[in-house]
């Protein structure tokens, strides 16, 4: 449970300004670690089968460590200015992730209206993370290899810089959100002397419908790469269900990605410790005539009133391996996973998840197993 905090500092600015009493902030955050065992096997150049183990902590697996501040000031007539400030870290190292950002999982400021909805401008997840992949799979975007990011590469909590993204309230169940990034990655640039553009261009759109026991998404995103480098596009649609039947609740979803990838597992592609068998799929990557099918099945069932069991299975299919040749082999993920509330705030969790097929290399296999503690504050 999240608890609003209104320091002494705070107070004393929002008093110069007059608005304490319509302004507020939250302090909130996750701190998730734990300890696994990853072992990566394949087969190399030469034919020798070759592989590596991890053994050891474990950062961010049920939810990616954070801490932020979100506040709000009330403008009158329902509207509110709004900003939310979210800093990403490993607890193993106390080190920024994100590559190194303060707040690199989310960086917004914007206006919310009871009547129109919401607008935000800055750092921010994709609508198909938003969106599709809690319906998709139980896992959602986290628990490490078990993410949905395995197979439908723009849910995978892809975050995009530069973004102004807009959402509607929800009428009679119904969302619809899009977002525009004028540089994907960094800083934007100004056109070069031949008038290019160097800058990554994203869009991001969906759908999504929720009543009772039934949620519904559907989504489309478009990653341009910059004019430089030829102005591939990338593109991804996917659609997804889930129903509640309170003794378990099913997920199903399918989809396509064409000409890139848009958010690598890092927990697959740490398949880099093999050498020449390691990755060749990163995010924000383009590969020109890549076709990829995905899809994945899903349940979770509770145990008692605190704890929960969760199961899915995810391929990413390759039809066409592209101009970088990728490969044609399908990639497939196994992934069991237990939950347990110690309090409203503490959990305890495990993780079992075997990938075969990895990057679509059909000798490279993955096994994950993690066990660890998660604290919201």
């Amino acid at each position: 449970m999240k608890k609003s905090l209104l320091t002494a500092a705070l107070v004393a600015g929002f008093a110069a300004t007059g608005a304490q009493a319509e302004t507020s902030v939250t302090l909130y955050g996750i701190v998730d670690g734990g300890v696994q065992f990853q072992k990566f096997k394949g087969t190399d150049a030469a034919g020798n089968s070759v592989s590596r183990d991890y053994v050891g902590a474990a950062s961010g697996v049920n939810s990616g460590n954070r801490w932020g501040l979100k506040g709000s000031e009330d403008l009158g007539n329902g509207l509110k200015a709004v900003f939310t400030l979210e800093s990403g870290f490993n607890i193993g190292t106390g080190q920024s992730e994100q590559g190194g950002r303060l707040f690199g999982r989310q960086a917004t400021v914007g206006l919310q209206s009871d009547s129109w909805g919401l607008i935000e401008i800055g750092r921010q997840t994709n609508i198909a993370s938003k969106y599709f992949a809690g319906v998709a799979t139980p896992f959602g975007t986290d628990f490490g290899q078990a993410a949905v990011g395995s197979a439908f590469s723009a849910a995978g909590a892809q975050r995009y810089d530069n973004m102004a993204m807009y959402q509607t309230p929800k009428f009679a169940g119904f969302q619809f959100g899009v977002g525009y990034s004028f540089n994907a990655n960094g800083p934007q640039s100004a056109d070069n002397a031949n008038g290019d553009n160097p800058n990554t261009r994203a869009w991001t759109t969906g759908l999504r419908y929720g009543n009772g026991p039934l949620e519904a998404a559907l989504t489309y995103d478009s990653l341009k790469d910059n004019d430089i480098n030829g102005g591939v596009r990338a593109s991804a649609w996917a659609l997804a269900l889930s129903y509640d039947f309170e003794v378990v609740k099913l997920h199903a979803a399918g989809g396509q990605t064409r000409n890139g990838w848009f958010s690598a597992n890092s927990n697959l592609n740490n398949s880099g410790a093999l050498g020449g068998v390691g990755p060749r799929i990163a995010t924000n990557s383009f590969n020109d005539n890549l076709k990829v099918n995905s899809y994945t099945l899903g349940l979770s069932a509770p145990i008692g009133t605190s704890s929960k069991i969760m199961a899915s299975w995810m391929m990413a299919d390759p039809s066409n391996g592209g101009v970088n040749n990728w490969g044609n082999d399908k990639q497939n993920v196994y992934s069991v996973g237990y939950t347990y509330s110690l309090s409203k705030r503490t959990n305890v969790y495990a993780l079992a998840s075997y990938a075969n097929g990895v990057n679509f290399q059909d000798d490279v296999k993955a096994t994950q197993v993690v066990a660890g503690v998660r604290h919201r504050f």
